[in-house]
């Protein structure tokens, strides 16, 4: 019987992570969005020695005589909000809710998004078949309208709150995952694991995982502004996360009523919202280039 030998043909290798980082740095407008991105972090973490005041202290002196709150000024630099509360402590705070739920949401959408698009692009058959038309069907729905419905019908919170961006947000990562899966699963050197007896545990984790990491780390840092955008609109709606707890759109639904009167109390939770989502697109468009294999050697 004749030798057959398949040579195998494996996919380049991911770059390193100081090679990434170096080429991304090396991007004015990355550099900006990590920039921003570091400010934001830094200022959640240290929110407890940053913020010159209790987020839910009320100064009564914080409001003039007609009662409406105070301009950014010495003492409160964002200025206070409709019950004299600090602005600026409420945003460090608000930073903290959106960044965690932006993380754990997000995080949750991956692993879901993947465990389908794998199981799916891989086994294929009557199990593929399924995993992809409830997919089909999950996109079907608008996903704003199906994340209101989910919240109004639990009793909202952080963790709920979640939960339920996490579960309209996978059906994207889950097409992705599969449409790369099935090309993978379709390669020679695959096949020829398969006839050397190798397990679908081994060709799963050192032949199809290794190579979605980049397209994982791109949708993950695009799917956080997403997140966060999702959770500003659920709170503004007043089916996020629920006041007194501070999340900046909370902070709007809360301060609406002196849009006119009070500007600064709608744009400055508004433009850190707008400012985060845009620094995590700026880095996801990056690593986007840096880590497609196509666009190699475009820098």
């Amino acid at each position: 019987m004749a030798d057959i030998s398949i040579s195998p043909e494996p996919l380049a290798a991911p770059e390193s992570g100081p090679s990434v980082l170096r080429r991304l740095v090396q991007r004015k407008l990355a550099l900006l969005g990590l920039l921003i991105i570091a400010i934001c972090v830094g200022g959640a973490v240290f929110a407890s020695w940053i913020a010159p005041f209790n987020p839910y202290e009320q100064f009564f002196d914080g409001l003039t005589i007609e009662g409406a709150p105070l301009p950014p000024g010495d003492q409160f630099w964002f200025g206070t909000d409709l019950l004299g509360r600090d602005l600026f402590s409420r945003i460090l705070y608000g930073a903290q809710t959106s960044l965690v739920i932006g993380l754990v949401a997000n995080g949750a959408a991956l692993l879901i998004g993947t465990l389908v698009g794998v199981t799916a692009g891989y086994f294929r058959g009557v199990i593929g078949g399924i995993l992809m038309r409830f997919t089909d069907l999950m996109m079907a729905f608008p996903a704003l309208l199906l994340a209101i419905c989910l919240a109004a019908i639990f009793a909202p919170s952080l963790w709920i709150v979640a939960m339920v961006i996490a579960f309209v947000n996978w059906v994207q990562t889950a097409r992705v995952i599969f449409t790369q899966t099935s090309s993978l699963a379709e390669r020679d050197y695959i096949a020829a694991e398969k006839t050397l007896g190798a397990g679908h545990g081994r060709i799963l984790f050192k032949h199809i995982l290794p190579h979605l990491i980049p397209t994982l780390i791109v949708w993950g840092t695009l799917g956080i502004s997403t997140t966060v955008l999702l959770e500003a609109t659920l709170s503004f709606l007043g089916i996020g996360v629920q006041p007194p707890i501070p999340s900046w759109g909370n902070i709007i639904f809360e301060n609406q009523t002196y849009f006119q009167s009070a500007p600064w109390l709608v744009f400055i939770p508004g433009a850190a919202i707008l400012l985060l989502a845009l620094a995590f697109n700026l880095v996801g468009d990056a690593l986007r280039d840096i880590l497609d294999p196509t666009q190699q050697g475009r820098d």
